[in-house]
């Protein structure tokens, strides 16, 4: 029962993302110390190139990482980036890409992390586009103040 608990925990933490809704990212995997989420391909999240944006990259790698990271942390506690290295390997390219993360060693405050992002063609193939190593925090966040 905790697993499916977790799972809930995670799932409702990705939904409370605005910038996730906003590249209409969707969850499409999550275990215990994993996590993918895949972006399709649109305009609006595009380089000077027509290609998917490094931006775009990054912030899917992040939060495979992060979620991963969070469904290993106990209730109550909430995960915040520490830092994060990106590696760029080839032009994405594709119908979609998809981030898949997973814990490389949980810690009590501390998770590291690594992230790898696919770019996928309309045959489904997947190519290997970038790769992060992150640093994830456990932290317990009180009510922020709205900054207007």
């Amino acid at each position: 029962m905790a697993a499916v608990e977790a799972e809930a925990r995670v799932r409702a933490a990705f939904a409370r993302q605005g910038f996730m809704r906003n590249l209409d990212a969707r969850m499409v995997e999550l275990s215990a110390g994993r996590c993918a989420i895949e972006c399709a391909f649109r305009d609006d999240l595009t380089q000077h190139h027509g290609l998917f944006h490094a931006g775009v990259l990054t912030t899917l790698a992040d939060n495979a990482c992060g979620f991963a990271a969070l469904s290993l942390m106990p209730e109550g506690a909430e995960v915040l980036s520490v830092e994060f290295k990106a590696s760029f390997l080839r032009p994405a390219a594709g119908i979609a890409v998809v981030a898949r993360g997973e814990v490389v060693k949980p810690g009590r405050t501390l998770s590291f992390c690594r992230a790898d992002v696919l770019a996928r063609d309309a045959a489904g193939r997947e190519v290997l586009v970038a790769t992060m190593m992150a640093t994830m925090m456990a932290t317990v966040m009180a009510a922020q103040p709205a900054l207007r």
